[in-house]
């Protein structure tokens, strides 16, 4: 929305035209000197990310800012078309993919940007690269945090090698701390109230996007960082965040890397 509101124009890629179509009513209801317009893109399919990438391409000579925010946390057990895990698929695989598919457009457009979203919990997370698929048992909320972690490990990697490409893209990591979002649609009841209570009380959705917003158009954000809430990670407004020791592991990271490529078939940048 802020960007609409600012004159940029948007492009919403939702795996359901209706909502996609209802959530650009509400945007321009709000008011704004942008555009819209709705496409379609499940990122739990791989063949939806590239075919809406190709069309992408098709229609639009550039690309200034690709925020990768597409989220599912803790469902019951579940794969993506491909048989990744789906928190593992969505989250990361699906992001992977749909960056490569759109690195050529991203190259070509003065400081473009991308930005990748994570999450508090990638702190608990751990890369089981035996148990990308469900070859093992199903515990939500670490696979949740395995995605997160990927996630900040994607990001950074990127930056490395965009960078020893000398490409002009920017990529950044954000966070948007615990937020009233339907995110947690498959938590119950009992574990939601819990949680925020932990953390001692959740955002406003508007607050949420604050890190993301910051990463995208700030003009100090650099890239291979983290931007996050600077009240614990939790709540509060955008500021730089120390990276944990294990998200900066850039072994890790390559083998990482390596899995994603094999697995969608792109390589870049």
């Amino acid at each position: 929305m802020a960007f609409y509101e600012k004159g940029a124009h948007v492009v919403l890629a939702c795996r359901d035209a209706a909502n996609a179509r209802q959530a650009a009513e509400e945007i321009q209801l709000r008011g704004g000197t942008g555009s819209l317009e709705t496409a379609l893109l499940d990122l739990s399919s791989l063949a939806s990310v590239k075919k809406f990438a190709e069309e992408f391409t098709a229609t639009h000579a550039m690309l200034d800012i690709l925020v990768n925010n597409a989220g599912v946390m803790v469902p019951p057990p579940s794969k993506t078309a491909e048989g990744f895990e789906l928190q593992f698929g969505v989250n990361f695989i699906g992001h992977f993919a749909l960056t490569g598919y759109l690195y050529p457009l991203l190259k070509i457009t003065p400081r473009s940007r991308v930005v990748t979203l994570s999450s508090m919990a990638y702190l608990r997370g751990k890369i089981d690269f035996d148990n990308l698929r469900l070859e093992k048992s199903y515990e939500p909320m670490l696979m949740y945090c395995q995605s997160k972690l990927a996630d900040i490990l994607f990001s950074l990697e990127l930056q490395r090698r965009i960078e020893a490409a000398g490409d002009g893209v920017t990529s950044i990591a954000a966070q948007p701390g615990a937020n009233k979002t339907s995110l947690s649609r498959h938590m119950s009841e009992d574990a939601y109230t819990a949680a925020v209570q932990r953390i001692g009380g959740i955002m406003e959705p508007w607050q949420g996007a604050l890190s993301s917003l910051y990463a995208a158009t700030a003009k100090d954000a650099k890239g291979g960082e983290l931007y996050e809430p600077d009240e614990g990670g939790y709540r509060g407004y955008p500021t730089k965040a120390t990276i944990a020791p294990h998200a900066l592991d850039e072994v890790l990271a390559m083998k990482l890397w390596g899995f994603a490529e094999n697995a969608v078939g792109v390589r870049f940048p």
